[in-house]
Parts: C-alpha cells; sequence; structure tokens
C-alpha cells in the first residue's frame, strides 16, 4: 500500500451482531492512534448484509472484519478465500487487492483467528516449537474458535494429533467431516470417556474454546472430567484459554494453573488476530505494529469492565 493512502481519510468497518461487548474498535482505533493514521473502523451492528455491503464496496473502504454471524455466509460475498479461511470454514477478515491484469478490486476473504492463536503461543513462548512439534494437542469446544485452533496446531505449531472434547458428538462428527481432505489433513481423535483419555499421551498444547459457564448437562461435566484427566497427566504444557469475557480468569484458567500448566489469556490471541488484519489491510509488517499500545488499552479497558461488574 501507498504512503498515500495511509495519509488518507479511509474507513475500516466490523460487521456482526451483536457487537456492545467488542473489544475490535478500541484495538483498531488504538493502532491507527499509535500510528498516526487517519483511518476510522465502524461496527455495523446488524444481520443484514444489504447495512453493510455498500459500505465495503465504497471507495473509501480498505477492509472489515467480520464476526457472527456472518463467518460462514459471507464467504461466498468474496471473489476468493485464502487456505486458511477454506480449511476452516469460516472468515473474519476482507482485504481487498487490485487484480493485476484489469486492476478492479478484488475482496479478498480470510481467518486471522487462527493466526491469533498461532502467534498467542509463539510470541509468549519462542521455544514452543521444540517441546511441542511431533506431540499431541488438545480443542476443547466445537465451535469456529475451534476450527481455528485445530487450523493452527497442525499447519505451524507441530501437533502430531489433535484430541477434540466436546459436549456435543454431532459438533464433533461435523468437525471432523470439514478437515477431512484438507492439505495436510489432521488426524484428529474424539476423546469421549475419562477412561480413554486416561489411555493417551498428555498433549504439549491445550486451546479452549468454550465460554466460561460451570458444566450442568451430562456432555458439560463428561468433557469436563476428560479435561480434568488429561490436566493431572504428569507432564505439564501450554494452555490457551480463549475465552476472557466477562472475565480473564475463567474457571478453566484457573484449574490449568492449579494443575501446573502455564496459561495464557484469550486477550493474547485477539490481539494477534486484529493485528493481523491492520497488516493485511495496511500491508505492513508484523514488526511495526504497536502491540504494547494495543495490550495496555485492552488491559484497561478489561479492567473498567471488571470493576463496573463488581459495583
Amino acid at each position: 500500500m501507498s504512503n498515500n493512502k495511509l495519509n488518507q481519510q479511509c474507513r475500516t468497518y466490523l460487521f456482526g451482531h451483536p457487537l456492545h461487548q467488542s473489544l475490535a474498535p478500541l484495538l483498531h482505533s488504538t493502532i491507527f492512534k499509535s500510528l498516526n493514521v487517519p483511518w476510522t473502523y465502524e461496527p455495523i451492528d446488524s444481520i443484514d448484509k444489504n447495512d453493510f455491503l455498500p459500505k465495503l464496496k465504497a471507495d473509501d473502504c480498505i477492509g472489515a472484519a467480520v464476526t457472527m454471524p456472518h463467518k460462514v455466509t459471507w464467504i461466498k460475498e468474496c471473489d476468493e478465500v485464502t487456505e486458511e479461511g477454506r480449511a476452516i470454514g469460516a472468515i473474519n477478515t476482507i482485504f481487498i487487492r487490485r487484480d493485476l491484469d484489469s486492476g478492479k478490486k478484488r475482496y479478498i476473504g480470510t481467518n486471522t483467528d487462527c493466526i491469533g492463536i498461532r502467534e498467542a503461543f509463539l510470541n509468549n513462548y519462542p521455544d514452543i516449537l521444540s517441546k511441542s512439534k511431533g506431540h499431541p494437542a488438545l480443542v476443547i469446544g466445537g465451535g469456529g474458535a475451534a476450527r481455528s485452533a485445530i487450523y493452527a496446531l497442525y499447519k505451524w505449531l507441530g501437533a502430531s494429533g489433535i484430541y477434540l472434547v466436546n459436549r456435543d458428538e454431532d459438533e464433533v462428527v461435523d468437525i471432523v467431516s470439514s478437515f477431512s481432505g484438507v492439505d495436510g489433513e489432521p488426524v484428529l481423535t474424539h476423546i469421549s470417556t475419562v477412561e480413554q483419555a486416561a489411555q493417551l499421551n498428555v498433549p504439549v498444547l491445550i486451546v479452549g474454546t468454550v465460554p466460561n459457564f460451570p458444566p450442568r448437562s451430562v456432555g458439560e461435566v463428561t468433557a469436563r472430567n476428560i479435561t480434568l484427566e488429561l490436566l493431572r497427566k504428569e507432564q505439564k504444557g501450554y494452555v490457551l484459554e480463549m475465552c476472557y469475557h466477562p472475565e480473564i480468569v475463567t474457571e478453566f484458567y484457573s484449574l490449568s494453573q492449579q494443575e501446573g500448566w502455564a496459561v495464557l489469556p484469550g486477550t493474547e490471541a485477539m490481539i494477534y488476530q486484529g493485528i493481523a488484519q491492520e497488516v493485511l489491510w495496511m500491508d505492513r509488517p508484523l514488526e511495526q505494529m504497536p502491540f504494547g499500545d494495543v495490550r495496555a488499552a485492552i488491559a484497561d479497558a478489561l479492567s473498567r469492565r471488571s470493576c463496573q461488574a463488581e459495583e
């Protein structure tokens, strides 16, 4: 991207619903302010694509973030989808490039959630590949974040196979089916009983992707007990707890720490996925992004939310 574009009044957007709790506007506005770039990041809280499509197609639009419930449906609105988006089956980012022959805009969909997971591990534990490569990993959950975690773990973090723990067996079946035939197809194993978990090698990396609710249903209780069986094995590794709302230190976060695992909060993955979006929109290298400013802004916002919740 030319410096002229970075000096112009350009727009980026977040499209989804509901958005009132999203920290993305703070993250991106902090980046713009830190880099002295006169861009804006505007939430479009809607389930109707017609509220958003004209803004995306406008001349001053540089790109957009796409969140629930549009991550899957907006794939068909893109001219092209990257390997990450195709493998995961969902996008969270649209960036724009010019066709080399026609000069027309091409709207490209990708998924930076998986990049956020990768970078959270790699940047906080620089030697982690030497420990994770060739060893199993674990993903807890069955939604979009779980799919992003699977991609990051097998594609970039060296997992020899990935254990899946989830309350809903049908969701696991869907995940296994969706990754069948993708490039470098991961070895996915559904753990359905505590007895099965007891016989398995300990995972080195764990990504939790479920909300911070006490387990109530039979499936939820079973999933928690399986997770505890793996956490209590003698060898310990690294946990990324993707849930950080309404509080960073979730029950799973605390349990993992108590069992001796190193734990990363989900804000790390959130920050890196947002910065990865800016790398695409600004066409700037990762190293030029203001990580410190973003971390401080997010930490301050979460601290204020926590204080308000206690009042």
